[in-house]
């Protein structure tokens, strides 16, 4: 019987601590070619707040657990500087883990990495980044000036590794015009 009450309790508790937001279904995606990625700020893992770096030219997303440990796992075995070398930076959508998983496992397991990871807590602030894309799957945008050139979808760690390391022109090129045009506009302002 106390066996049964207290898995009721906790049963309880997990439910009641997930986030009361739903994702809405009327938002507008953000994650569209040709849309431009302005003010983009999102916390680390450390609760440090990040923008977009002026180089950064690929945004690798996560959007569930699954991807998420394929990304990490492959990041765990790279330098510290992997991702910044590679004009990168990876975010992980961990809303939809209620917030009492997130407060006491998920974030305290994102802290033991030494990469970088920018964290999404909120389901209303998910929504729209989740909205149209393949959350089964790990999401590579490539950026120019802030505006998404380019969506794939990637599921193994080689193919991380490649979409990451490509060595093709736009992809040294792109990082150089980024920076060039975030000094100009802010020399413009």
């Amino acid at each position: 019987m106390k066996k049964t009450l207290l898995a009721l309790l906790v049963a309880f508790l997990l439910i009641g601590c997930g986030s009361k937001a739903t994702d809405n279904k009327n938002v507008e995606p953000k994650l569209v070619v040709g849309k431009t990625l302005e003010n983009l700020t999102f916390d680390d893992q450390f609760g440090k707040s990040h923008t977009l770096n002026p180089n950064t030219y690929k945004l690798v997303f996560a959007f569930a657990k699954a991807p998420a440990h394929v990304c990490n796992d492959f990041f765990k075995t790279k330098p510290d500087d992997y991702l910044a070398k590679h004009n990168a930076e990876f975010i992980a959508d961990i809303s939809a883990a209620p917030s009492l998983i997130r407060s006491m496992f998920v974030i305290p397991g994102l802290k033991d990495l030494k990469h970088t990871v920018l964290v999404i807590n909120d389901r209303t602030v998910a929504a729209p980044f989740r909205k149209g894309m393949n959350t089964d799957k790990i999401v590579v945008v490539s950026i120019i000036n802030k505006k998404i050139t380019d969506i794939k979808t990637i599921s193994t760690p080689e193919e991380l590794q490649k979409t990451l390391e490509d060595d093709s022109p736009i992809s040294i090129i792109a990082p150089m015009i980024n920076e060039a045009l975030d000094t100009a506009n802010n020399i413009m302002k």
